[in-house]
Parts: C-alpha cells; sequence; structure tokens
C-alpha cells in the first residue's frame, strides 16, 4: 500500500485512528455476511457499507477522500493549471442559436462568472415571425437564482404551454434525480402554489390548462400518469403501469394534434395516444400497436396518418405509414424497409417533409424526403469520425432543418439547412477561445475481435506532437444499453492533447454505435464481448504503434465504469492508469435487491442473478466478484453519496476490498462528492475541478508533468 500526504485513517468498526506519518490508505472494518446465491459461495466483508445511516460509512468516505486531497497534494499546480486552461477555453458570456415556436424565439444566455444559464424567450416580429436582433429578451428561469445557497441544480423538462403563457418546469436539487414540477407564469414571473416531486416527464394538452404528467416510485421507476388542470380540482391519475420491467413516458407530436404516452421496456414498448385537444370529459386514449416481446417503435404524425419507426420485419427498424385511426402494420405503406447493418436512428417528420436519420457502418447521414413534391437526397459530411443530430426543430410547417454537428476536432457547429434548396447556414459553431483546429487530427481504424468482427476505433491527437513512436493514450469506452459514443468534441479533452497525450474511442458491442444488432452482441449472455472488444481495441493500439501498455490509460463512467473494472481483471497487465467514474462494479448484489432504482428494469439488460443461468453471466464479469490478488494498474474511482443510479456503496466496497487485495504500489484513490449524485458537480465551472483532477492524475501517471 501506498500513501502521499499527511493523513492516516484506520477504520476498525466505528474507531478512526489518525497520525501523521507514515501516510497509509483507509482501511474499512470487515464483517462478513454471506451472500451466496445458487450454490455458489460468496462472502462480501463489506456488505454494511450499504447502510448509509451506519456510524462507519460516512466517516470511512471522508477518510477515502481525505486520502485522495493528500495524494493530490503536490500536484495541486498541475490542478490548478488544468482548470485554468479549461476554464479559459469557455466563452463566459454566451449565448445559444434561438430557434421559434410560435410567436417566440427560445435561447439560453450565460454571462461571466456564473456557473448555470438563464432561459429567455423573444418574441418574433412581422408577417414572418423573424428574429428581432434589436428586440429585448423575457428571462423566463434564471437558473443561477435557484441555485443560490444550493450545491446542486439540474434543469430537468421544460415545456411552454401552446399559448405561451406557463411554463412547466422540473428542477433536482440533489443529484439524485429528485424532480419536482412547477408551473410558472410568464407574465409575472411566479411560480403557482401547486408542484409535484419525483417527476419524470410533462405534456400540455392543447387547451394550456391540461397538464399531463408522470411520476416515479420509490425505486425511481416512471408508473403513473397524472392530469392536472390549472386552477381545477384534485389531480386525476389516468394510468399505472403495472409491470416493473416497463417505465412511461410522455411526448407529443410535432402538429400538437397527439400527445403520445409510452410504455417502455428496454427491448419492447407500447404507445398511446391522447387527443391534445380532449377535455377531462371527453378524455381517451387508444393503443396504437400492443407490446410485444423484442419489437419496439416511435411514431409521428402527419396528414391523417401515423409515421412509425419499428423493427417488426428487421433490427436496424424500418419506417412504414399507416392510418392514424385505424392503424394496421398488415396494410402498412412502407417507406423505408429494414436494411442489413442500415440503422434508422430516428427521424423528423413535418408538414412537407421526412428527414431520416441512418446510421451506415457506424456514419451518421441524414436523409430527406419531400413529400409534397417527391424525390429525396442525403446531407452528407465529410470528416471520417463525427456526431450529427437534429435539434430544436419545434415548427411543423417549416423547410428548414436544424441539426448539430461536431468532431474530434470540430466544435459543436449549429446548422439550418433549407430541405428544398439544401443551402446549408452556418449559424454558430461553439467559441473555444484559443483553439486552432488546424493543430489536431483525427482519424477511424478498425481492431479485429476474436470472432473476426471489425470493432471502430476513432482518434485525435495534437499533429505538431504526435510522433513516430508510441506515446500516452487515453482510451474511452461504454458499450451499454444501445448508447452510441460518436466521436464529440471536448473543449477539456484539449488540456491532453497539448501535452502529447492521445485520446481514442472504443466503439464496442454492447453500444449501439454500428446499430441494434451490434447493441445485442453485447449484452444480456453476450456482455463478454464488450469487455473482449475493449481489449482487442487496446491490443490494436499498441501493435500498432500507438502506445504500449506503460503508457495506455482507461475511462469510463457508469456502465462505462463497469466496463473498466471488467477489463482491468482480465488484464491488469495491459494498462497504466484507470479512471472509473460512478462505475457499475457490484452487479451481482445490486441486481439481486429489486428495492433498489433500476434494478427491475434492467433485468432485460444484464439478465436476472435469481436465475441460475443469468446469475453465471454476471458471475463471470462483476467487477467486485472477481477482484483477485496480484498487481494492478493506478486506478481513480469517483462517485456520489446522492447517486440513485449507481449507489455510492458499489464503488466504496469496490475500492475497500481491491485495497486488501493489490501486491503493488500504484495508487488506489476515491473521491465521493458528498453533495451531488450520478453526473458530479452541476455548475459549468465546478464540473471543471473534477475534470481537472481526473487529468491529473492520468498526466502524473503517464509521466507528463507540465
Amino acid at each position: 500500500m501506498i500513501g502521499r500526504g499527511p493523513i492516516l485513517a484506520l477504520l476498525f468498526g466505528a474507531t478512526m485512528v489518525f497520525a501523521a506519518t507514515p501516510p497509509e490508505a483507509p482501511v474499512a472494518a470487515r464483517e462478513a455476511k454471506d451472500v451466496s446465491v445458487h450454490g455458489d459461495r460468496r462472502i462480501d466483508d463489506y456488505f454494511w457499507m450499504r447502510d448509509r445511516g451506519d456510524p462507519r460509512t460516512l466517516p470511512y468516505l471522508e477518510a477515502e477522500n481525505a486520502y485522495a486531497d493528500a495524494w493530490f497534494a503536490p500536484h495541486a499546480a498541475l490542478k490548478e493549471k488544468l482548470y485554468q486552461e479549461m476554464f479559459g477555453r469557455i466563452q463566459q458570456d454566451d449565448d445559444s442559436v434561438p430557434f421559434r415556436k410560435g410567436d417566440w424565439w427560445y435561447s439560453t444566455r450565460t454571462f461571466k462568472g456564473e456557473q448555470y444559464a438563464h432561459h429567455v424567450r423573444r418574441r418574433a416580429v412581422g408577417a414572418d415571425r423573424h428574429y428581432d436582433a434589436n428586440g429585448s429578451d423575457e428571462t423566463m428561469l434564471d437558473l443561477n437564482a435557484m441555485a443560490l445557497g444550493k450545491s446542486f441544480l439540474s434543469l430537468g423538462l421544460r415545456a411552454v404551454s401552446p399559448d405561451a403563457a406557463l411554463l412547466a418546469y422540473s428542477v433536482d436539487f440533489t443529484g439524485g434525480r429528485d424532480y419536482t414540477l412547477h408551473v410558472r407564469d410568464l407574465g409575472s414571473g411566479k411560480d403557482d402554489a401547486w408542484s409535484v416531486e419525483e417527476v419524470a416527464a410533462a405534456v400540455w394538452g392543447s387547451d394550456s390548462r391540461t397538464l399531463y404528467y408522470v411520476t416515479m416510485d420509490d425505486a425511481k421507476r416512471a408508473n403513473k400518469l397524472w392530469r392536472h388542470v390549472i386552477g381545477g380540482g384534485p389531480d386525476t391519475m389516468l394510468f399505472e403501469e403495472k409491470d416493473e420491467l416497463f417505465d412511461l413516458d410522455l411526448d407529443k407530436t410535432r402538429d400538437e394534434r397527439y400527445v403520445l404516452f409510452s410504455s417502455q421496456s428496454k427491448d419492447s414498448n407500447e404507445v398511446r395516444v391522447i387527443d391534445a385537444d380532449a377535455s377531462p370529459a371527453s378524455f381517451a386514449m387508444r393503443t396504437v400497436f400492443a407490446r410485444r416481446a423484442d419489437i419496439e417503435y416511435h411514431l409521428a404524425h402527419r396528414g391523417g396518418s401515423f409515421y412509425v419507426r419499428i423493427n417488426d420485419t428487421g433490427r436496424d427498424f424500418r419506417l412504414v405509414k399507416v392510418d392514424a385511426k385505424r392503424p394496421d402494420l398488415a396494410h402498412a405503406d412502407e417507406l423505408i424497409p429494414a436494411r442489413p447493418r442500415v440503422m434508422i436512428d430516428g427521424f423528423d417528420l413535418f408538414a412537407d417533409y421526412l428527414v431520416v436519420t441512418e446510421r451506415v457502418e457506424g456514419s451518421l447521414r441524414l436523409r430527406v424526403f419531400d413529400l409534397a413534391r417527391g424525390g429525396e437526397h442525403t446531407v452528407a459530411f465529410d470528416e471520417p469520425a463525427y456526431s450529427v443530430e437534429t435539434s430544436s426543430n419545434a415548427e411543423f410547417s417549416t423547410k428548414t432543418l436544424r441539426f448539430v454537428y461536431m468532431s474530434m476536432t470540430t466544435p459543436a457547429s449549429t446548422f439550418d439547412y433549407d430541405l428544398a434548396t439544401r443551402e446549408r447556414v452556418l449559424k454558430k459553431r461553439q467559441p473555444v477561445p484559443g483553439y486552432d483546429p488546424t493543430l489536431y487530427r483525427s482519424e477511424r481504424l478498425m481492431a479485429m475481435a476474436g470472432d473476426a468482427s471489425k470493432v471502430p476505433i476513432s482518434l485525435v491527437w495534437r499533429r505538431d506532437i504526435k510522433q513516430n513512436k508510441p506515446q500516452p493514450l487515453l482510451l474511452y469506452g461504454y458499450g451499454s444499453y444501445g448508447i452510441p459514443l460518436d466521436p464529440w468534441f471536448s473543449q477539456t479533452r484539449v488540456s491532453l492533447l497539448d501535452r502529447g497525450v492521445v485520446f481514442a474511442i472504443a466503439h464496442v458491442r454492447g453500444g449501439g454505435d454500428l446499430g441494434r444488432s451490434w447493441y445485442e452482441a453485447g449484452k444480456m449472455a453476450k456482455k463478454e464481448t464488450t469487455f473482449t472488444d475493449f481489449i482487442a481495441c487496446a491490443e490494436t493500439l499498441v501493435a500498432r504503434g500507438y502506445t504500449t501498455p506503460s503508457m495506455l490509460a482507461i475511462e469510463g463512467g457508469s456502465a462505462g465504469g463497469l466496463l473498466m473494472g471488467a477489463v482491468v481483471n482480465r488484464r491488469p497487465d495491459l494498462f497504466r492508469a484507470v479512471v472509473a467514474e460512478v462505475p457499475f462494479v457490484d452487479v451481482i448484489n445490486t441486481m439481486l435487491d429489486e428495492t433498489l432504482p433500476l434494478t427491475t428494469g434492467e433485468f432485460i439488460e444484464w439478465g436476472n442473478p435469481k436465475v441460475p443461468e443469468q446469475y453465471a453471466w454476471m458471475r463471470a464479469y462483476s467487477p467486485y466478484d472477481n477482484l483477485k490478488g496480484g498487481a494492478y494498474p493506478a486506478i481513480l474511482v469517483r462517485s456520489g453519496l446522492n447517486d440513485s443510479q449507481v449507489a455510492f456503496w458499489e464503488p466504496g466496497k469496490y475500492v475497500a476490498k481491491l485495497r486488501t487485495l493489490k501486491t503493488d504500489a500504484n495508487p488506489l484513490l476515491f473521491k465521493v462528492n458528498l453533495e451531488v449524485g450520478h453526473g458530479g458537480a452541476s455548475g459549468r465551472f465546478d464540473s471543471l475541478r473534477e475534470i481537472a483532477e481526473d487529468d491529473a492524475f492520468l498526466l502524473v501517471e503517464l509521466g507528463l508533468l507540465r
């Protein structure tokens, strides 16, 4: 064990002992608990840590923080230098590109020295309702004022009523996804006395008085649909989802004809529609297509038809059109068939145009269909690795599509695209003071997995520092829930690139990087593929001379933290340093406890350990259960006390157990933010402190102390 700094913290039961020298790592109390199932003997010495009220828990977390702070103390200057660099790349006075909805233009604005944004709007002018550059803004929400005296703030939903008079919004002050729904009168700026806690979604009816909303149960499962009428009587519960595998969600068609009410599991769903004009007296909802195992669909409305994205004939979805009153897949008009290796990621439906986002061999493209005159074309992009998504397209009757493009070298760039003339106008490129994109280069290469599948790797580096020999490299991964890691720009990453670190993304299976089949090849019984893909990526980067194990660092968070724990258990020799943020590492114990948030609904993602076969899957990779004696890389683990997605005790137990097994002298650090949850600090400056600390750890371990 090693330690740097003045603090020694030993936890024997509830007793703390402090000494000045020699510094040693905290030692958590061991209290054996038999957690064996299916005849497989497992003894958990740190099960007690799950009890937040145990008198040993908070002192242990505080001791870990103190120990980590002591390790970082000699590197305070590096941390501060990194923070100042990142801080300097933020344009503090900044505006988002306004978008129009009805008679108003909406945007966000940030000011120098403030942590949070102002959400503002400006009245449209003229017959064409254009944006008045000389007009004045009306503030809807000043998050800085709301955050006064708070250590955390997260804005959840924000929905303006159809008559633009009211704002429904939700806010969380804990970091535990504890969102409370409020309604604000935008004329007076005052909130209604009515509010509801634990709200997941909300949508307005057409009358601007009816508000539909969804609440969560104690396990953070969105399970009940309610109706609130402004100035009316008690709220009415309209539906309760009893199946614990399903969560509820709300949306509204862009033409504002229907409220869409969905029951969604990890691999199937059903959508009910509510007439947005319905009054309490005329309220009714009907199911479009009943839920079926392994079938997902999403829909939009135009001219009496539902346009439906569905995976009934192919895993990567097709697009069909059905009658909205009598939807019938047997008589659907197929617009785009399901095709191998081409994923329909989503679509945007307008009065005269249809825009489909497709993923082809991992690259995104936009296909535009002219519904009024016929014909189609594709919006193409040039860089080898990039991301693009449609954004802020609130108007139904428009010929302008807004999308945001970025790459690993190009900051987020907002474009307005004329769907008729194909003219592309750059409205804004996110300012990054001091950044010159010509200094950096991005490319994509392929790693060969054990089953001969090709796994993409996206890389970026600084051109004038790139060497013709191995150099430090940070490999990032996630690989779960079908979430793709499309290459993104990060202004904080520049500090690593400028010090000679190559940054790479492993597009492993389990994520959605190459479509639905890519996701399904890395979940449930096939979860091992996620880990072997990542290791294959690391080995490829070493074999091709980009780096060596002594200069290779890895990073991942949440399910990506599970990835970190799993690959390090398998190949500790392959990595020099690891950053694991809010890591899901105690898989079996968590998935055995159905009272915890997310557990039951995720049986379809990870499996149910109460089923022997599925337990065996998890037993093979659960990082906590597979720790063993031997040398490990340098590891920094980060968590939040209020995290409702990955409880603090998962990484806490992991670190405590690993301390008793590791035989190396590499640092094992555990930082716990005692005031926030899953996403870390919420302020735009506070979050930089955590990133700067992570990067300082990596630079120290990679030998780049500058």
